[in-house]
């Protein structure tokens, strides 16, 4: 049956306003969404308007724009890494293509495939750990492939590259946060001999691929310490675009044009006794309220730090209590006034004030599971993976927690420790939730 002429027109017009995801963090780079109308309970049969198989699990997160979304994926039994294109409306595959081939790692905690892809409307970008690039239009045809280690060298870190590209001001951005020395783990070598080895954050052209600029960033951080699975943020503050980066045991202001430092926080791992060489770092910062969260790695604090700050060694302008306020993984959230910060380990979820660091609440999600996800909310809501593939749902605000659902997206799979576990967050587009499991893709709405 056809659909009278103004209904047609009114859902198609909807669709094509709604919001987009257009990377790991979405829209306003802090896991956000001012989508409306999202469910809080579904299931595998429930609530789903589409569902296909993924060739593999991988970390990264469904790239949404218009009518398309991208993910990418390892295809292990031919030692290939692949960009994916999904039809959003159906789900159905419009293309792939192969980026890189051969050596394929798998640690059991993270792949090649883990870091997002991202996209201007224009292009859509895949990177992946062993340092080859290529961008696409959307259409799927090829625009520029590049392999950094020619130039740059091969990424030094241990469990495998993770941070995702990023795309602002018409600028594309790498950021490499390595160990500063050649190393092997698990039979792997990691990093390239003779090259420069200092991390840095390289500004690319989206339309050609070449580098603009490439800003080093050297800290005293050592070993372990040095490395960071986090990825660039941005916001605009005082007139200026600003360029946040975590990792290397601080939190960094930037231009955003030029990569310039400009502000750094007094490191959270201090010399002596009690300094700690493998504090990797895997949250990303994130912003609210003029005020750059960032969470020290292993059940450490997290730290607050002003956007208006300047110079070096900056002092936080509060710092959490770890027994309260922690998280090791996941990278918080930032919506309507307030922080949510995900205990990756504890499974709880706490509402913070950004401004005092005051806790409004804390609330345990009952999961039985870790949680690596990091945390979407949208529609009043806060949507959270586990490992197992259970998505928790808990309302945003509010006086106290509460517990809206846990619905059952895995396989059916409990693995021990860290084995084919769900570690993808979200993404809120179109009216629907975006989840990938261990072996699927969902697009779920009311």
């Amino acid at each position: 049956m056809k659909l009278p002429f103004f209904l047609a027109f009114a859902l198609a017009a909807s669709f094509a306003n709604a919001e987009n995801w257009p990377n790991w963090r979405g829209p306003n780079l802090d896991g956000s969404s001012p989508e409306k109308n999202l469910p809080a309970k579904f299931s595998k049969t429930e609530g789903v308007k589409w569902a296909v198989d993924v060739p593999a699990i991988s970390a990264s997160v469904p790239v949404v724009w218009g009518d398309k979304v991208f993910i990418t994926a390892p295809i292990v039994d031919k030692q290939q890494l692949v960009g994916l294109c999904y039809d959003a409306k159906t789900g159905k595959e419009l293309w792939r293509k192969v980026v890189s081939e051969g050596g394929l790692q798998w640690d059991n905690k993270s792949n090649l495939a883990s870091p997002s892809s991202v996209t201007d409307g224009e292009r859509v970008v895949f990177l992946f750990a062993d340092a080859v690039a290529a961008s696409f239009d959307l259409e799927g045809n090829l625009q520029w492939k590049r392999d950094f280690k020619e130039t740059h060298g091969a990424f030094a870190t241990q469990w495998t590259y993770g941070s995702s590209p990023m795309m602002d001001g018409g600028k594309l951005y790498i950021q490499v946060l390595q160990r500063n020395e050649t190393f092997e783990f698990q039979g792997f070598p990691k990093g390239t001999p003779g090259k420069d080895m200092t991390s840095y954050i390289l500004a690319v052209d989206p339309a050609t691929g070449k580098d603009v600029w490439k800003q080093l960033r050297k800290t005293p951080a050592e070993v372990e310490s040095l490395e960071a699975f986090s990825s660039p943020v941005f916001t605009t503050h005082a007139g200026k675009r600003v360029m946040l980066i975590s990792g290397g045991d601080t939190l960094t202001l930037h231009d955003a044009a030029t990569g310039a430092e400009y502000a750094r926080l007094a490191t959270w791992n201090l010399a002596g006794e009690g300094y700690n060489k493998f504090f990797r770092l895997v949250p990303s910062p994130v912003v609210g309220d003029g005020i750059a969260l960032v969470c020290a790695p292993k059940n450490s604090p997290v730290f607050a730090m002003p956007l208006d700050s300047k110079g070096q060694d900056v002092p936080p302008l509060w710092t959490s209590n770890p027994k309260e306020v922690t998280t090791d993984v996941s990278t918080p959230a930032f919506y309507e006034g307030s922080f949510y910060v995900l205990d990756s380990g504890r499974r709880t979820v706490s509402r913070v004030e950004p401004k005092t660091g005051k806790v409004i609440w804390t609330g345990e999600t009952g999961s039985k599971a870790k949680f690596e996800s990091s945390p979407t909310v949208a529609d009043g809501k806060i949507y959270m993976t586990n490992f197992w593939g259970e998505v928790y749902v808990v309302k945003a605000g509010g006086d106290s927690f509460e517990l809206l659902s846990m619905n059952e997206m895995g396989n059916g799979s409990k693995p021990n420790g860290d084995a084919a576990s769900c570690r993808s967050s979200i993404a809120a587009a179109n009216g629907c939730l975006f989840i990938r499991t261990q072996d699927k893709l969902y697009c779920v709405g009311q």
